[in-house]
């Protein structure tokens, strides 16, 4: 397999898994046009996706979604309570979506696809490890804390896309109201860095070789910070992030290189 992000943070979400010459999308949270113009330079088709999986209903996992499907009619899946959402939002969507009970394992083209419910303040939120050939990938983004159905989800996963979402200290003493920075430090809200590097470190020592801290803010983190974290945590454990691991963050506005599962 190879995963590869097409935005990723508040402002959109979008990732591309790709295996066999087959290929599935994770979210669509950015336009159509910026969507099909990333598949273009990586050689898919956009007719040709088999799917596309969406984590939740919140605008930065949907905002393409509406045009996308419309334009292409690709089969959607999702939860029954993010199903709901988006058939109320998005019209003759109904004949599109495939809904998915969190917990439950389907094969759609050449993936294997386990979901799993996550805490987040959305109808019925779930994350997505996808499998083929023996190897596996796990994305686990929007998520107030790491429950044990997630790390039962991330288990075994040779790659992680795994949210680091901020830094504790400088949302705190940002700009945000009150309301908003109780969001996202609850429990359906957000990981911080230590905790997406506590749960991407797991992984690692479980034997994942590729960690691609993803979904981070662009008021309260940066690339440098969320991958110190990480890394510091990481050697803390005896992992060396330069030579044991790929260890990376998801840029937010373009796309990423293609990491290999």
């Amino acid at each position: 397999m190879e995963i590869r992000t097409i935005a990723s943070g508040s402002s959109g979400n979008c990732l591309l898994v790709s295996a066999q010459g087959a290929h599935i999308l994770i979210d669509a949270g950015v336009s159509c046009r910026r969507i099909t113009t990333a598949l273009a330079a990586f050689g898919v088709a956009p007719q040709t996706l088999s799917g596309v999986f969406i984590t939740h209903e919140h605008s930065d996992h949907i905002a393409g979604l509406a045009t996308l499907t419309k334009k292409f009619a690709l089969p959607v899946y999702a939860s029954p309570g993010t199903a709901r959402q988006l058939c109320c939002r998005i019209a003759a969507l109904e004949d599109l979506v495939r809904p998915v009970k969190p917990g439950a394992s389907l094969d759609v083209g050449p993936f294997g696809v386990e979901t799993f419910p996550i805490s987040h303040d959305a109808a019925e939120p779930m994350g997505f490890a996808l499998t083929h050939g023996g190897r596996k990938a796990a994305v686990v983004t929007d998520l107030g804390y790491v429950s044990d159905p997630v790390l039962s989800g991330v288990r075994g996963a040779h790659l992680l896309v795994c949210e680091s979402n901020h830094d504790v200290d400088w949302l705190q003493s940002g700009p945000y109201p009150y309301y908003l920075k109780a969001r996202i430090l609850g429990d359906k809200g957000h990981l911080s860095n230590e905790a997406g590097a506590a749960l991407a470190c797991c992984c690692a020592e479980a034997g994942a070789h590729t960690i691609l801290l993803a979904h981070l803010s662009a008021e309260n983190n940066t690339p440098a910070q969320a991958l110190r974290v990480s890394g510091d945590l990481f050697r803390r454990a005896g992992i060396d992030p330069d030579r044991d691991v790929t260890l990376a963050a998801a840029p937010r506005s373009e796309p990423s290189r293609a990491y290999e599962v």
